[in-house]
């Protein structure tokens, strides 16, 4: 057999370096241009699923032969430049998904160059070390006291690892052998009817079952109702369930509401509950707790999740759980089988979360971290609250217009024409006015020009605008409301003219 093996073997996948450095300055110089000239793009392409779907040739077969790398890349730019949504774009406000710091871009480029493996200490040396100190950074800039933590994907892996460490916190060791369904008792979690819905998944993937979450009610300004998360705490202990863990959330989904984290944790404390706060959105707002106090409080949680792919500008992915007790996380994770020869270092990261192989995700955010410094930062996130607030109250004084909130950069909202359909009785108007505010939204996302998204408050479709964006400015904002009265009008007198509704 080692006859067939030829002594220099031809190497396909592989660029000389002149060719690596070649192709790689060309696609700086394309990604430069379309960063530094977005504001000239539509957000969106608007185009159908068929039709992206026939750009690409769908159905057809992988090539036989191989395709030349320079070809390739270009085709690839001329692709996602003229038919993608840019999240970058200075009107992206639709979800909470920021503009990528560029020096976060390049640290990308040069994490996947050292394509470091921070699953364990031995594989990946220096980039175990700088993820520690993201880590404790990311910490020090909420006012969390992190004794450990995890670089993950996003808010829902920082969320279930929060998760799987309350369970393991309140059961013990024992439970990773026998299961839950051996466990004596029924445990049940609390979270306010605004949590986002990583705790179904959460819930049903790690055995609970959706039915042992608690639904706490919110109060008007639809955070969590204390009152009620004690009194149902206090009746499932009656009835011989046990309560582990009760889920805060600093800057709900839908409207950025942060629920009351000083109330919730001194029931956890009386009740010995795991704290955890989803703060996926919202944590880092603690930083600049002047717009909503209280928020700084999220230092009394066992665990929160925060996402530095939203405020801290990162580019996806790039997600963080942090703990105050590492060890918390080894006692949920950490297995140590025979192939692993990792017992020599302090931090293996393998054995906080649900990864073994693992991306250098810390470092752009590690260099985007120093670049700007809690100086810096403070002044975006301050900037993207403002500029919500500004939104809020120029759409306020807009005729045709009816705002409902604001909380930190989200702003919700919905156009309502001064001539409605006649006839319509109050439970019409609703169904009238949610339907012209879909259609509304839908025609804003297709056209391009700005990108908003949509929140329920009650039974009532209101659209919602979300600023993580260091692009965004002033100028953005103001053009907004005559756009959304504009187009308004023009679909509330086609509605009417179709008949779609009326008395």
């Amino acid at each position: 057999m080692l006859t067939q093996i030829p002594e220099n073997r031809t190497i396909p996948i592989d660029l000389t370096q002149d060719e690596f450095k070649k192709l790689g300055h060309q696609l700086i110089d394309r990604i430069s241009e379309l960063l530094y000239g977005i504001a000239e793009h539509p957000v969106t392409s608007g185009e159908s699923p068929e039709k992206i779907q026939e750009l690409l040739e769908t159905g057809r077969n992988l090539p036989e032969e191989g395709m030349d790398p320079e070809a390739l890349l270009n085709h690839a730019c001329q692709l996602l430049f003229n038919h993608s949504l840019f999240n970058g774009h200075p009107k992206f406000w639709g979800y909470v998904t920021s503009s990528a710091a560029p020096l976060g871009i390049l640290g990308d480029l040069l994490a996947s160059g050292v394509n470091a493996n921070v699953g364990a200490y031995a594989l990946s040396p220096m980039a175990t070390e700088m993820e520690r100190q993201t880590i404790t950074w990311i910490g020090e800039f909420l006012g969390y006291p992190a004794g450990g933590g995890l670089m993950v994907s996003g808010g829902n892996m920082a969320n279930y690892v929060g998760f799987m460490a309350s369970i393991r916190a309140k059961t013990g060791l024992d439970i990773r052998k026998e299961g839950l369904k051996n466990y004596p008792r029924t445990l049940v979690c609390y979270c306010s009817e605004q949590t986002h819905t990583w705790v179904h998944k959460a819930a049903d993937l790690f055995g609970l079952g959706t039915e042992q979450i608690r639904w706490i009610p919110t109060l008007p300004d639809f955070s969590m109702d204390t009152k009620s998360l004690e009194m149902k705490i206090s009746e499932d202990i009656k009835s011989d369930f046990l309560p582990f863990l009760v889920i805060g959330t600093a800057g709900t989904v839908s409207l950025g509401v942060v629920d009351p984290l000083e109330q919730i944790s001194e029931i956890c404390r009386k009740n010995q509950l795991w704290f955890h706060i989803d703060g996926a959105y919202g944590g880092l707002a603690a930083a600049v707790p002047e717009f909503e106090p209280g928020i700084e409080l999220i230092n009394r949680a066992d665990s929160i999740a925060v996402d530095p792919h939203k405020w801290l500008y990162a580019p996806l992915e790039a997600g963080c759980v942090l703990v105050k007790d590492p060890a918390k996380l080894s006692d949920t994770f950490s297995y140590h089988p025979v192939y692993y020869n990792f017992d020599n270092a302090e931090v293996n990261y393998v054995d906080y979360g649900f990864q073994n192989s693992r991306g250098f995700r810390a470092l752009k955010v590690w260099l985007t971290l120093q670049q700007m410094g809690k100086k810096g930062y403070r002044q975006l996130i301050r900037e993207d609250i403002l500029l919500a607030r500004a939104a809020y109250e120029l759409l306020s004084g807009t005729e045709e217009i009816e705002v409902f909130t604001w909380h930190l950069s989200i702003t919700t909202f919905r156009y309502v024409p001064e001539n409605l359909p006649g006839g319509l009785d109050e439970s019409g108007k609703l169904e009238y006015l949610n339907l012209l505010n879909k259609e509304l939204l839908d025609a804003i996302q297709a056209g391009g020009e700005f990108f908003v998204s949509h929140a329920m408050i009650g039974e009532i479709f209101v659209l919602r605008l979300c600023i993580v964006n260091f692009r965004t400015t002033i100028k953005d904002i103001k053009a907004l409301p005559g756009f959304i009265v504009n187009k308004g009008k023009e679909l509330n007198s086609a509605l009417q003219f179709e008949g779609r509704i009326g008395p």
